[in-house]
């Protein structure tokens, strides 16, 4: 295909989506004028129902907990499918320059980034913490969460000790917490379907103050925090273990 052949269908791409991006704007209902039943349903519903505040979070993981469910199996199934890409490049890599392959030492880092990475460490952490326990009464939940907490390990490697990392075989352990917390939600579903008779369905009591309200959703943020968390990572660790790999200049 020429170049000026690729230009006429690209252009033709872009008008075709400008297309459609503009006539789905147009047809979005005025801010403030939602025209459907299921939210307003569910903002009723939420408190009363469940004891948790966040409309969003119950919707989630209880109104609609089937569609989480098979949405952190995607994640789940795309995550293990990019580490195995990764992993074989890795293999051919090392096979192919065997002596370059031994372990490297950290990328050296300036004092001053190394300083706030690892100074940034535990208040992202905390943070994360704060966003999945609370996911249920306030703005965040488990996949929030989970991203914030997988950055706070990434700032590890920023500060250069991704070889320290590397050295303490870190890849059994993000895979087990990758795995543990998709099959934790899992779990909670049969929990619901021991308990009432079908699956997802809240079997603890929602009562309470405080964090100890919402039922089971407190849990299903864990659970998905634990997950988004571990998958996050390994496919950070992956590419860094693609970049070590590398002769340097």
């Amino acid at each position: 295909m020429s170049r000026r052949a690729r230009l006429v269908v690209l252009a033709v791409g872009l008008a075709l989506s400008a297309g459609v991006l503009v006539w789905g704007l147009v047809s979005v209902p005025g801010f403030g004028h939602y025209s459907g039943r299921y939210g307003r349903i569910l903002a009723r519903d939420t408190v009363p129902d469940r004891h948790a505040t966040n409309a969003v979070v119950v919707t989630t993981f209880d109104y609609r907990g089937v569609d989480t469910l098979i949405e952190e199996f995607i994640l789940f199934v795309s995550v293990v499918g990019v580490t195995l890409l990764l992993r074989t490049q890795r293999d051919e890599e090392r096979a192919r320059r065997a002596a370059r392959a031994a372990e490297r030492e950290d990328p050296e880092t300036s004092d001053a980034l190394r300083w706030v990475a690892l100074g940034l460490v535990g208040p992202v952490a905390l943070l994360a913490m704060y966003i999945v326990t609370h996911g249920h009464l306030t703005p965040g939940g488990g996949f929030q969460g989970g991203i914030v907490l997988a950055t706070s390990l990434v700032l590890v490697f920023v500060a250069g000790r991704f070889a320290i990392a590397r050295r303490g075989r870190g890849h059994p352990l993000l895979e087990a917490v990758h795995g543990t917390g998709a099959a934790a939600f899992a779990m909670i579903g049969f929990g619901g379907l021991i308990g009432t008779g079908v699956f997802l369905r809240n079997f603890i009591s929602s009562g309470g103050t405080g964090l100890l309200t919402g039922g089971m959703i407190p849990l299903a943020n864990l659970s998905v925090g634990l997950e988004v968390t571990g998958a996050l990572l390994l496919v950070v660790t992956e590419l860094l273990d693609q970049r070590l790999l590398r002769p340097r200049r």
